[in-house]
């Protein structure tokens, strides 16, 4: 049955919330290190456009988040306009990364996705960016055999990372259900073969709980190389592609912010919530849940 949410639900969610984030340990408060950031997808998925940036950015600054990602052909549009500059200068909220979908299973198009990763790359370090997410093209998954593909996978990955490194940004696979690299299996398989010295992991770990992983253990496996990280929760219900906002789904987010704590204080966690038709929640609501949750936490925001 699919799980819905009325604004009387939404009020007490987040008043319950944030009445709880008024009463963090002294201790945990002191020791929380990682600055939380956000992603622009709940903002920009339905319907996907460079318009929608605008209002992503100026929510995430409002509620005070230490920083933002959006795609990468978004912030190239933004920047050959000219405008970029001056959002992030008004809302004085810095680009942390960008995500790039790119053609692993295909070595016919490696070449021409390389240039324009390069591209990207250029721009989001012109705008004080500094990390590229390495997503997967998607495939019919009923028909696809990642062994088939694995070798392709891994070269287009490791010269893929190699470029945005030489580029002075950090790079990492984001494995994402409905591509080449779903399931646990196939993101192990990669990420014990691929040279981590350039191309790191950066999970989206609501995709690995939805893909039948447990995301913790998927964490702490490769905990050395997790630099960057979609901190999402997943539940199954009709919206949000079976996401929700932070605290109301299944995924240990306090142990998986546990782990990259004591390994990777400096590492960019960036929320993040699928967007969807006639949501229970606006874009900003769903924010501000998964915002006051953390707080819970003992983490702290610019505003």
């Amino acid at each position: 049955m699919g799980h819905t949410v009325s604004r009387r639900t939404f009020t007490k969610t987040l008043g319950v919330a944030l009445g709880a984030a008024g009463l963090p340990s002294l201790a945990v408060a002191q020791t929380r290190k990682l600055k939380i950031g956000c992603t622009s997808l709940i903002w920009g998925a339905v319907p996907r456009t460079p318009e929608n940036l605008a209002a992503a950015v100026a929510d995430m600054a409002r509620l005070g988040f230490h920083g933002f990602e959006t795609f990468a052909a978004i912030v190239e549009d933004w920047d050959s306009k000219g405008t970029l500059s001056g959002l992030i200068e008004k809302h004085e909220i810095p680009l942390i990364s960008a995500y790039a979908s790119l053609q692993l299973v295909d070595p016919a198009a490696r070449k021409e996705d390389l240039a324009k990763l390069i591209r990207w790359g250029k721009v989001v370090k012109k705008h004080g960016g500094r990390f590229i997410v390495l997503a997967p093209n998607r495939v019919e998954r009923e028909r696809y055999d990642f062994q088939e593909h694995r070798a392709n996978i891994v070269a287009a990955l490791n010269e893929y990372a190699m470029a945005v490194n030489d580029l002075g940004l950090g790079a990492g696979l984001h494995q994402h259900t409905n591509t080449a690299i779903e399931t646990r299996d196939e993101t192990y398989a990669v990420m014990e073969a691929v040279n981590t010295d350039h191309c790191k992991f950066a999970p989206d770990v609501g995709q690995l709980q939805k893909g039948g992983a447990d995301a913790v253990q998927v964490v702490k496996d490769f905990l050395p190389i997790t630099v960057h990280m979609h901190l999402k929760d997943y539940l199954g219900g009709e919206h949000f592609a079976g996401y929700c906002p932070l605290g109301q789904g299944k995924v240990d987010l306090e142990a998986i912010l546990d782990l990259i704590e004591g390994t990777n204080p400096t590492a960019n966690i960036m929320v993040e919530l699928d967007g969807s038709e006639d949501a229970p929640y606006s874009p900003r609501e769903t924010a501000e849940i998964s915002k006051a949750y953390l707080e819970t936490l003992g983490y702290t925001f610019l505003t």
